[in-house]
C-alpha cells in the first residue's frame, strides 16, 4: 500500500517554498475538530502540561492550549510561518539564537508560555527543551518523508515524558490516487513505529471527505474516492 509513496522526498527548501508563495493550503485558521474532541484525553485531569507541536506551522491550537495554562514548544522551519504565528495572534515575541543548533533561532512570547524553534525538526532533541507532558501531532507524521518515518518517531519517543499523551492525527486513502504530501499513513505503522514502547489506542476515525470545509473540498481535488481521518492516543508503556 505504501509503495507509491516510499520514495517521495521533499526538500525543507520546497516546504520553506510554500510559505513564502502563501501555499500553506495545509493551514486550518480555526482550533483541529480532533484536538478539540479529545483533550480531556490528552491532558487527564493535568494541568500546567508542556505540550510539543512537531513541525508547527502557524496553527492556532497552539493559543488555544496556550490560553488554557499549559505551556507550548513547537518546530518549524519556516521563520516566516513563525512569525505570523505572533503576528496573526497579535503578541509580541523576542528573537534570539540557539547556541546548541548552528543557525536555529528561538522565538519566545512576551505574552504566553511559547517557545517556537525555527530549525530542522531532526537537530531538536530533549537536550534542548527536556521532555513533554503532551504532544500533538497533526501534518507532522504525514508531512515528512515517508523513508524518515523510524527516524522520526525515535526522536518523538525521546521527546516523551514518562506521563506523555501524544495524539496523533493520520489519514488513510489510494495512494494510487494521490502522491502526497500529506502522505497516508496505515494504522499498521504507526503500530510497527511506536508499538514496541508504547501503548496505542485508536480514540476517532471518520469519513474526512464527508467534512463540509475547505480542506474537504481541497482532499475532493486530490481525486480521492475515500479519505479516512483517525486520531490516535499514544503514551508510554509504564516500566
Amino acid at each position: 500500500m505504501l509503495a507509491p509513496q516510499a520514495d517521495r522526498v521533499m526538500a525543507l527548501g520546497e516546504w520553506e517554498e510554500r510559505w513564502q508563495e502563501d501555499r500553506i493550503t495545509f493551514h486550518q485558521p480555526h482550533v483541529h475538530q480532533m484536538l478539540e474532541n479529545n483533550i480531556d484525553k490528552v491532558l487527564s485531569g493535568r494541568t500546567g502540561v508542556r505540550f510539543f507541536f512537531p513541525l508547527c506551522g502557524k496553527a492556532v491550537d497552539m493559543k488555544w492550549v496556550a490560553d488554557m495554562g499549559h505551556s507550548v514548544v513547537g518546530v518549524e522551519i519556516s521563520e516566516k510561518g513563525i512569525k505570523q504565528f505572533f503576528e496573526d495572534n497579535n503578541m509580541t515575541y523576542s528573537e534570539e539564537p540557539v547556541p546548541a543548533i548552528p543557525g536555529a533561532k528561538v522565538f519566545k512570547s512576551s505574552e504566553r508560555n511559547i517557545s517556537l524553534y525555527q530549525c530542522d525538526l531532526y537537530k531538536f532533541s530533549s537536550s534542548i527543551e527536556g521532555q513533554f507532558g503532551a504532544i500533538w501531532d497533526r501534518g507532522s507524521l504525514v508531512a515528512i518523508n515517508p523513508r524518515d518515518r523510524e527516524k522520526y518517531a525515535a526522536l518523538i519517543i525521546s521527546l516523551m515524558a514518562k506521563d506523555c499523551r501524544y495524539l496523533l492525527d493520520t489519514l488513510l486513502y489510494n495512494p494510487e490516487s494521490y502522491g502526497g504530501p500529506p502522505f497516508l499513513v496505515p494504522d499498521e505503522q504507526v503500530a510497527s513505529l511506536f508499538g514496541n514502547s508504547c501503548d496505542l489506542e485508536q480514540l476517532q476515525s471518520l469519513d474526512a471527505l464527508d467534512a463540509l470545509d475547505a480542506l474537504a473540498n481541497r482532499q475532493r481535488r486530490w481525486g480521492l474516492d475515500y479519505l479516512t481521518e483517525t486520531v490516535h492516543l499514544i503514551t508510554p508503556k509504564s516500566t
